[in-house]
């Protein structure tokens, strides 16, 4: 693999409809040359289906994708076959099948053939899986043995080994604890050809050179990494909205002025009119002014009226200029715990499948923790014992105000009941106009609450939950969350945080996104490691 400027990604007049006839993309334009691409946009945009495109697993309906260069895709969710082994997974049993025979001793051409040059495909794959953390797991294991975070490493050692000129990597952290994170963050920065990886990962998206803004069916281009797109992106929209302003200020001034001229028009009218009844003028001179005004009064009527219907496409611009990533707006004083108060007791805790919280833990008051650890160490178990779903194997837990609990499965949701009937469900005594008001602070207005949940998107989805729990009534004073960035764009992720912001209860959140859990105002990290202990902020940022 020689890496150059010669490795490329273009599409040209790009277009793709779903079978049910929804366009994704009319007419796309874009290329990806050399370096990292970080691939954004709200969820349903696009971004996906654009990088299936590229791949070739997916057939654009007009235009052209052309890859200069070899291409490696790893999707999002592809699960691998449990029974395969290792080798096969990375795609190199057959090479290591030759290369054991002629070591043995056999030395058949075709051997010689399946190895080609490739003598050392071995080494290369154990340094690989070393990279990635999976030194471990050796190369005759069966991946029914693996755990999901190291079956996604796998995916990605496997691509890796092939040594492709392009890379499309779709939400690679979504279900990797934080170890997993730093490797493939290690794989990222270090990768020499072309990437473009779509992802709500901060951490990750801060690795990249550049940002591709999928929005609309369009891409807006930003140099830099995520960071800097952000606040290229916050002057963009103090622009934007600052022109709404004056755009409404001028609507308003025109709709004034419109409005002056008609008085003063119905004033010379009037006039007109008592001068024509006194007969004070000639009939041939009053008749002439008469038609003189008439079109006079039409001409201004017209002018003002083309003034208005321009200022108003003016405001229509500037407000199609901001974006309209809504943030969640709510007010949940039923929720507060005063500082002293006892929230849970935890003692002497001996989960299922083998986690322990020795000794005691307590929760006072507003706290909010960060439940951090390693994939199968028994975070959700945790969460599901306190929140009374599994008994714990030996000890307590005890809550000791209203909790609950949004689990990665969102199943609090019935998918056949539309979003108001789901709150309306957590909160039976409040009125349906209640629950409207309440939701449309969670950007379900108006139709959007009679959408069955079924139907909702990922993003969606995860706020009808949010709004279910939050609107539920009695108000939850301890507020449990289960990794609730995994699968949300960025949009709904800050949506999340200010929802969060405006919850004045006890937090706990299960989470790998540090950078979410920063933006919580996190008091308390706990580590759950075969048992659970206090860390801090420092240690939970670089896991040894």
């Amino acid at each position: 693999m020689t890496h150059s400027a010669t490795h490329s990604i273009t599409c040209s007049s790009l277009a793709f409809s779903w079978p049910d006839g929804t366009p994704v993309f009319e007419d796309l334009d874009v290329s990806f040359g050399p370096g990292r691409t970080g691939l954004v946009g709200v969820n349903g945009s696009g971004k996906s289906t654009l990088l299936k495109l590229i791949a070739g697993r997916l057939t654009p309906s007009d235009g052209s994708v052309r890859v200069a260069g070899e291409v490696g895709h790893l999707p999002q969710n592809v699960a691998l076959d449990t029974a395969l082994r290792v080798d096969e997974a990375l795609g190199i049993a057959a090479r290591r099948a030759a290369l054991h025979a002629i070591e043995a001793g056999d030395v058949s051409e075709e051997h010689f053939e399946t190895v080609g040059d490739d003598w050392d495909v071995e080494e290369r794959a154990l340094a690989t899986l070393g990279e990635l953390g999976l030194g471990h797991i050796g190369l005759d294991r069966t991946i029914g043995e693996v755990s999901g975070g190291e079956s996604v490493l796998l995916r990605l050692a496997a691509l890796l080994l092939r040594r492709p000129d392009v890379l499309l990597l779709d939400e690679p952290t979504n279900n990797l604890d934080l170890y997993a994170r730093r490797r493939l963050y290690a794989a990222v920065a270090a990768w020499p050809g072309v990437l473009v990886v779509v992802s709500h990962d901060r951490e990750l998206l801060d690795l990249v050179d550049q940002i591709a803004d999928l929005r609309s069916g369009g891409i807006t281009w930003y140099g830099g990494n995520f960071s800097a797109y952000e606040e290229a992106l916050a002057t963009e929209q103090e622009a934007a909205e600052r022109m709404v302003r004056v755009a409404e200020a001028d609507l308003r001034k025109q709709k004034r002025e419109l409005v002056d001229a008609q008085v003063k028009l119905a004033r010379r009218k009037r006039y007109g009119q008592k001068m024509w009844d006194q007969k004070r003028e000639p009939k041939i001179v009053m008749g002439a002014r008469k038609r003189a005004a008439q079109e006079s009064a039409g001409k201004h009527r017209i002018l003002h009226e083309e003034r208005l219907a321009e200022a108003r496409e003016r405001l229509d611009d500037a407000v199609d200029s901001v974006r309209d990533d809504d943030v969640i707006r709510v007010d949940l004083p039923y929720t507060a715990v005063p500082p002293g108060r006892g929230v849970l007791s935890l003692r002497d805790l001996e989960l299922a499948y083998g986690a322990r919280v020795a000794g005691g833990l307590d929760l006072h008051g507003p706290e909010r923790v960060a439940l951090i650890g390693r994939n199968g160490a028994g975070k959700t178990t945790l969460l599901r014992t306190i929140a009374g779903e599994l008994a714990p194997v030996s000890g307590e837990a005890h809550t000791h105000v209203p909790l609950r609990f949004l689990p990665q499965r969102l199943d609090v949701l019935d998918g056949e009941l539309t979003v108001a009937e789901n709150v309306a469900r957590f909160a039976p005594d409040a009125t349906p106009n209640r629950i409207r008001a309440r939701l449309a602070r969670f950007l379900f207005r108006g139709a959007r609450a009679d959408q069955k949940a079924g139907t909702l998107s990922g993003g969606e989805r995860f706020r009808a939950a949010l709004a279910a729990l939050m609107l539920a009534e009695p108000a939850p004073q301890l507020l449990m969350l289960d990794e609730p960035t995994n699968n949300l764009d960025m949009a709904s992720v800050r949506q999340l945080t200010t929802a969060l912001e405006s919850y004045e209860g006890a937090l706990i959140v299960a989470s790998h996104d540090l950078p979410f859990l920063e933006s919580l105002g996190v008091t308390r990290w706990l580590l759950l490691d075969g048992e659970l202990r206090e860390t801090t902020a420092e240690e939970a940022a670089d896991p040894a």
